[in-house]
This record gives structure tokens, sequence and C-alpha cells, in this order.
């Protein structure tokens, strides 16, 4: 199933759901989490390259954190997957593939899952990192993935290590400084300020709650200054349970953006 709900960029749900109006494509594979400045170099890259191809830059990624399956313990996101899309869209990805993460996949073999996308769509190539991985047993590395495509006529491009001061940007080292407190820390790793997107549900003595779809990063428990758009508001954390106080309907989908570093009260 497709969906056309973000402007410029087409949903899929499954490699399943690929059909060949949405080719040619160029693919990167990848939970991007955060979409942090790390991950917008990699999409600068995917959109140039896929350019240079004729064809649309194509994101797999999937409905839930693949650790859920792998390990049987899931961080917390750092985004929502609904503000997750509409970051992506803004980078100018083409299509994105929303794929579902489970045993069965887990156990597919790389080429495998690339067959199940070329059987529907045209694949010019994909777009790596040099210790990127997927497939069984992530085996689908840079190298194999590069001797299957001479094969079978698709290119592979590596794209150069992105490092911020001295290595490397993570989303679990952005999870630790949101944990820690350390929201500036956070902000200038995202590039951006932290925020946490919920649906508003019921009204409370602190504010009306914020339900999330699955479990975010949120910073220790305390009130933070924020802003739900252009509207200025209070967050209040206590563990993972949070509380907005602003100008905002009961039901509505919101976008909270933490303002500063540290929470002007901590409880």
């Amino acid at each position: 199933m497709t969906e056309s709900g973000h402007p410029n960029m087409q949903v899929v749900h499954g490699v399943e759901a690929l059909t060949p109006d949405l080719g040619p494509v160029f693919v990167v594979v990848g939970v991007f989490d955060g979409l942090h400045l790390g991950h917008l170099y990699l999409l600068r890259h995917l959109v140039a390259e896929a350019e240079m191809r004729g064809a649309r830059p194509t994101v797999i990624t999937f409905d839930h954190h693949p650790d859920e399956v792998l390990t049987g313990n899931a961080p917390p996101l750092l985004l929502d997957p609904r503000e997750r899309l509409d970051r992506l869209a803004s980078a100018g990805v083409a299509v994105t593939v929303v794929q579902h993460f489970d045993e069965a996949l887990r156990k597919t073999p790389y080429d495998v899952f690339v067959e199940h996308i070329r059987e529907r769509v045209a694949l010019k190539g994909f777009l790596m990192t040099p210790d990127a991985a997927f497939g069984y047993e992530r085996q689908g590395t840079p190298d194999t993935l590069a001797e299957l495509g001479r094969r079978l006529g698709f290119d592979v491009v590596v794209a150069p290590p992105f490092t911020l001061g001295d290595g490397p940007v993570r989303s679990s080292e952005i999870r630790n400084r949101i944990a820690a407190g350390d929201l500036g820390g956070a902000a200038r790793l995202l590039g951006r300020p932290v925020t946490f997107t919920g649906t508003v549900v019921d009204e409370g003595p602190d504010g009306v709650g914020l339900e999330f779809e699955l479990p975010l990063a949120l910073p220790p428990a305390g009130e933070y200054t924020c802003r739900v758009g252009d509207r200025p508001g209070r967050l209040r954390v206590d563990r993972d349970v949070a509380y907005l106080r602003a100008d905002v309907p009961l039901g509505a989908l919101v976008t909270v953006e933490i303002i500063g570093e540290a929470p002007t009260t901590v409880r």
C-alpha cells in the first residue's frame, strides 16, 4: 500500500508494495532514527547520486527499531515515526519504504532482499557507508553488495564517513545525552533542537498529556520551556510520561520543541 500524505514523497508500506511506476530507484537502507547531522549528510549524497542516474532517491526504513527483534530490547526512539517521515520528505527523499521488521525479515539473506526489490521496481543501486550492512547476519556489506551489483547491473556507492569533532554522529550518543539532560549537546549532534511528537490526550492538573506511538527518548524529570509551532509552552517530564501546558486542542498531533539546554524546574 502507498500513501501520498507528504509533498513530493511517496510512502510505501513494505518492499512487497513497490510497483514499477515508483522507479527507477536509488536506495539507502537504515533506521534513520533522529535524522541527525550524519543522516542528513547521507541523504544529500543519496539525492545527488540518484539524480546522476535518473532515479528517485529512496529510503528503506523500518516500522520499529530492529533491535526489538535482534536483541529483544529496543532503545527509545529519537523521533516519532510520523515526524521521521516529515523530515525525510524535507530532506528530498522521493520514496520511503516502511518495512515491517520481524523474525522472517531478520533471517532473509541480503541477496534475496535485493531480489525482492528488483522484481518489483527498476533498481539503479544502493548508497552505503563503510560500516553499513543488512540482511541475515549482516552479510550484505558494501563489498558483497558491490559484487552482486556487478552481476545484476546496479551500482553500489560508498559515502565517505561523516564526522563531527572527534568522531561520528550516532543515535546512541544522542540518546545518552538526552537521558543525561545534555539537551544542548544532543541538539548539536541533531543539527536542530530536541523535539517530541505525540498526540494530545486528556487534560489533567499538569496540563494535557502527550501520548507517543512508540517509546521516545525523554530528558530527565523536570519542567522545560518549549514551543509548539509558534506557540510558547511548558513541558513537564516525569519518567516516561510527558505533560504539556500550551494552547493545543485535544486529539491533535503536535511536535514539541525544547528551548534551552536545561529544565527550568527540577522535580
